[in-house]
């Protein structure tokens, strides 16, 4: 089954070994979205802050897939503290409805940012 990468105009061109989005089939698998700018570098912030431009950078990957949130198969969350579990599964509602996507959340993990999101979405009309 052919892969095709999904690079959107409006993303980080990171010199990293990695596409943003791979469809395979009728999923589209989308690589971990941070709290970055259009050219890479990190955005720091609150929390919240760092949530919200991990999403909107997601948003924009899925959008080049002709996905949008209500496609999230799968999540994939790296939370950097503990701490912000309360907040993160707050904000979350604002972004994922019921049926509620499977997902796996990480603590600890992250370096410099607070926040990161993986995501498997199908294919907008793949029902």
């Amino acid at each position: 089954m052919p892969k095709i990468p999904i690079v959107p105009a409006q993303t980080a061109h990171l010199p990293l070994p990695f596409s943003p989005a791979i469809i395979s089939g009728d999923l589209v698998f989308v690589s971990g979205q941070a709290s970055v700018d259009e050219r890479g570098a990190i955005v720091n912030g609150t929390f919240e802050e760092e949530l919200r431009r991990s999403m909107a950078n997601l948003v924009v990957v899925l959008e080049a897939a002709g996905c949008t949130l209500a496609d999230v198969v799968r999540v994939g969350a790296y939370v950097h503290d503990p701490e912000d579990l309360a907040e993160f599964n707050t904000l979350y509602r604002e972004y994922f409805s019921d049926p509620l996507p499977a997902r796996t959340t990480l603590t600890s993990c992250l370096g410099p940012i607070k926040f990161e999101i993986d995501v498997t979405a199908r294919l907008a009309g793949t029902d």
